[in-house]
């Protein structure tokens, strides 16, 4: 009955969310109290659940996602994103523009949420595939397929971080074990499946194109880069150090204080207000202004976080992980598999990577207290199953259609065969780190 009640939970939430447009919040809200009601906890026992399941989860991820889209903003907005392009294109030359775009959408994928990178590198795309006479989709789709699997599987990206988050797993080792996952991934997706797409004529509509800014109002190269990673740059020397100096020393509270993801995201956008804003030329109003609209950008994504969360948590009071963790030792199938499948599912029939992540890992959550599963690769393999078959009801799918003016079914052949490729390579890696791992550390 436990299980009964779970699946019909997920499916109203994917009928209430898909056929019946309910807000995805609200949504949440709507199938997690009946369905806490339904497993036997009383009205006081479910609400505080609800409330617990809320505030811990936002209280964990909120710094991250938020100054991550602030971050992501003022790079779009200053143009060092677009720099940093400029500097990859002028250096590796035109032989190798997809191997160049590849390494571009990897760059600017790190610090930029999904749709803010898509927005900023279409003029891009589009000026290399005029110049260099390329057809479109063999110059967009390795960059975008970068972008998409930054976004999918690795921190400090806002499903990732809250799947992190919710498994407790180890930031650092995700994001190495992520982009060990991640480069097959983009190559087989990005470079190699472009290549059978060239019959695939994309005329991109004038008025989707916009002109990039000139080179006189860009940041500095050195600028660009810097500012823009930052994050990464400290995290990878935080983690350097904590590698190298004894666990038990005196720098040990430090390191650790700040490898956090919130303090590291905090520090980078300080930085960033100064490098990126202050220094060119920007008022502190107008920084400002920048980082109120990235708030606003992710309020709704930081409730749905917040919902996920609260599902979560009245699963885990109803004792529902006893059960689930039966049912799942009956079906015979591998944890890092059902999570990918459960992904999936929702991600195909919601359309949202986020929702499909989150929902996967509030039903996966209370096995894993029950089956030994390395919880860093758990956070992929959902993350992996998040981005299954994007297809007609998911708000890429249509970004991706419009902008390179393609049919509903050359972009099906496109976008959600080239996302498709990405999600099933990802959960073969991390089936082969599920099984390198133990061997390298026994």
């Amino acid at each position: 009955m436990t299980l009964l009640i779970i699946l019909l939970a997920v499916l109203a939430l994917i009928a209430l969310i898909n056929w019946g447009k309910v807000n995805a919040f609200l949504a949440f809200l709507l199938v997690t109290i009946p369905a806490g009601l339904a497993l036997g906890l009383g009205p006081g026992q479910v609400l505080a659940a609800v409330q617990k399941g809320l505030g811990d989860t936002l209280g964990s991820v909120v710094l991250v996602v938020v100054l991550g889209a602030m971050l992501g903003k003022l790079v779009a907005e200053s143009g060092a994103a677009q720099q940093i392009a400029a500097v990859l294109v002028g250096r590796l030359g035109a032989k190798n523009i997809q191997w160049t775009m590849m390494a571009t959408g990897f760059i600017i994928g790190i610090p930029l949420f999904y749709n803010v990178g898509f927005l900023l590198v279409i003029p891009l795309i589009f000026s290399v595939a005029y110049q260099y006479r390329l057809p479109t989709l063999f110059v967009g789709l390795p960059l975008l397929a970068a972008l998409s699997v930054l976004h999918g599987f690795l921190p400090p990206h806002p499903a990732p971080t809250a799947l992190v988050v919710l498994f407790k797993a180890d930031v650092g080792l995700t994001f190495v074990y992520g982009l060990l996952v991640a480069v097959p991934a983009v190559l087989l997706a990005g470079i190699f499946y472009s290549r059978t797409l060239r019959g695939i004529v994309s005329q991109p509509l004038t008025g989707f194109v916009s002109e990039p800014r000139p080179t006189s109002l860009l940041p500095g190269r050195l600028n660009s880069f810097l500012s823009s990673l930052l994050p990464v740059l400290v995290l990878s020397l935080v983690f350097s150090l904590q590698a190298i100096l004894p666990p038990s020393g005196p720098l040990a509270p430090v390191l650790a204080f700040v490898a956090d993801p919130g303090v590291v995201m905090l520090l980078s956008v300080l930085v960033a207000t100064f490098s990126l804003g202050r220094g060119q030329g920007k008022s502190m109003p107008e920084i400002m202004e920048t980082y109120g609209a990235a708030i606003r950008d992710v309020a709704l994504l930081l409730l749905i976080i917040g919902g996920a969360g609260a599902l979560k948590e009245v699963l885990m009071a109803s004792g529902a992980g006893t059960v689930i963790a039966a049912g799942l030792q009956g079906t015979g199938l591998p944890p890092l598999l059902l999570g990918w499948l459960i992904a999936g599912l929702i991600r195909v029939c919601l359309g949202s990577a986020t929702v499909a992540g989150l929902t996967a890992a509030g039903v996966m959550l209370p096995t894993m207290t029950q089956v030994a599963v390395n919880p860093n690769l758990m956070v992929l393999a959902i993350g992996a199953g998040s981005l299954l078959f994007s297809h007609v009801n998911d708000s890429g799918f249509w970004l991706f259609k419009e902008y390179f003016n393609l049919s509903v079914r050359d972009t099906l052949r496109s976008w959600s065969a080239m996302e498709t490729i990405v999600s099933v390579v990802g959960l073969l890696g991390v089936l082969l780190l599920d099984w390198l791992l133990p061997l390298v550390s026994g």
